[in-house]
């Protein structure tokens, strides 16, 4: 028998419900069944983006691989023929290949918000973890789906990504090992493309499995909310359904506008021109360049002279985010109600942007002048990578322990019904 208190109203579905609570489930997790904090506002619409955005890529993906073709001698052929001979194929393309960075711009404000609001503090720490998981698996996803198009940029950003892994050659041979086994030979080939391929195809489906784990995560303490404070009773809270359902239902209304423009519109912006161009392992691009979303992270790599320091520095910006709820020493969640963390964190984001611009420019691109002195992308890709550093490992410990705080509404009812009364 199914434990939810979800009641069918028709024998057929009573009938289900009783050997496969599966309407039960549904329920409790997105239907009236799950109470979420009343005071949600439209920040909290982009996890069920996200979620729309892994449906759409898994949709469009397995439509497109009937007629991709893995081979170093046809694939870009293959996507050639999507685009020109496949009915609608030019459109599943761009949705496609747009997807991916809608799909990065829902997750980073997702991310974004569950730092400003104090989302990874107890008692959401797996639940944290499990969207880092979900995040370093769309990276990995997004990289080797950018090298299934065998364009200039795919074979040379494969090229220079997978070499950075012989950086780890701690003792003789073992980096030209990790290299072998990336490219299934001695350099990037056929069974290069082969084994990103298989592996593009299985990741979208992992990170379902993990998509389930950190909605049960969620489940669990229950939303966060702009307050950063807990749901003390019902007067807290209200039914999923219809009350966020309907939000979350308008919000992706404009996102699938916002989406829509740039598939009808302006396709290839996003996009690099030399992966129009074929694969030629004789010819270098002038500018290697990843694709917009691995900017930040493409600077600090290039921000340190060292090889393996590079590299260690670039996993390492993001697997720092793991530690983030020890760092943050405060007992208030949410930067409402924390005037330097909220002023830190907007420098944080700004510095994040900057660094993604410096990631198109050349290490000696001179980006602006100090007098008759020019300073070159380099130079402030090491003083963005060190604010960055900085950032998690002393100004969020050390403001997060030493800032006087505002006061917190003692319930979100309070704060809810307050600010009505008083408009």
């Amino acid at each position: 028998m199914s434990s939810s208190s979800y009641e069918p109203q028709n024998k057929v579905a009573k009938w289900v419900e009783d050997r496969l609570p599966v309407l039960g489930l549904l329920h409790g997790t997105v239907g009236a069944g799950y109470q979420a904090p009343r005071n949600l506002n439209y920040w909290w619409n982009f996890g069920s983006l996200a979620g729309f955005m892994l449906v759409v890529q898994i949709v469009t993906g397995i439509i497109l691989v009937m007629h991709y073709t893995p081979h170093v001698d046809m694939a870009f052929r293959s996507v050639e023929h999507i685009m020109r001979d496949v009915n609608y194929g030019h459109i599943l393309r761009y949705i496609h290949a747009n997807g991916a960075s809608m799909f990065f711009i829902v997750v980073y404000i997702h991310i974004l918000r569950g730092m400003y609001f104090g989302s990874y503090k107890a008692p959401r720490e797996v639940l944290w973890f499990l969207g880092l998981v979900i995040y370093l698996l769309m990276m990995a996803t997004g990289f080797m789906g950018y090298v299934l198009p065998w364009g200039q940029m795919s074979f040379w950003g494969a090229s220079v990504i997978t070499n950075l892994f012989g950086a780890f050659d701690f003792y003789e041979g073992m980096g030209d090992s990790i290299l072998q086994l990336l490219w299934g030979g001695y350099s990037v080939d056929n069974p290069t493309l082969q084994r990103f391929f298989s592996l593009h195809y299985l990741m979208p489906f992992v990170i379902v499995g993990v998509v389930i784990l950190h909605i049960w995560a969620l489940h669990i303490p229950g939303s966060n909310n702009p307050l950063g404070i807990d749901a003390k009773g019902p007067a807290d809270k209200i039914p999923f359904h219809p009350y966020y359902s309907a939000k979350d239902a308008f919000g992706l209304a404009f996102f699938i506008l916002f989406f829509a423009a740039f598939v009808f519109f302006m396709p290839n912006i996003l996009g690099h021109p030399d992966n129009y161009i074929e694969a030629n392992p004789m010819v270098t691009p002038p500018h290697i360049v990843p694709e917009w979303y691995y900017l930040p992270f493409y600077t600090i790599l290039k921000a340190i002279p060292h090889k393996l320091l590079g590299v260690i520095a670039m996993f390492a910006s993001i697997l720092i985010l793991f530690v983030l709820p020890w760092l943050d020493g405060s007992k208030v969640r949410s930067a409402k109600f924390r005037p330097m963390t909220a002023f830190f964190f907007w420098l944080f984001l700004v510095n994040g942007i900057f660094l993604g611009y410096l990631g198109t420019k050349l290490p000696s691109d001179i980006v602006f002048h100090v007098g008759e002195m020019g300073v070159d992308a380099l130079t402030l890709g090491q003083i963005g990578t060190v604010f960055y550093f900085a950032y998690f490992v002393v100004i969020v410990p050390l403001v997060s322990r030493t800032e006087k705080t505002k006061p917190v509404p003692t319930s979100i009812a309070e704060a809810v019904l307050g600010s009505k009364k008083k408009g």
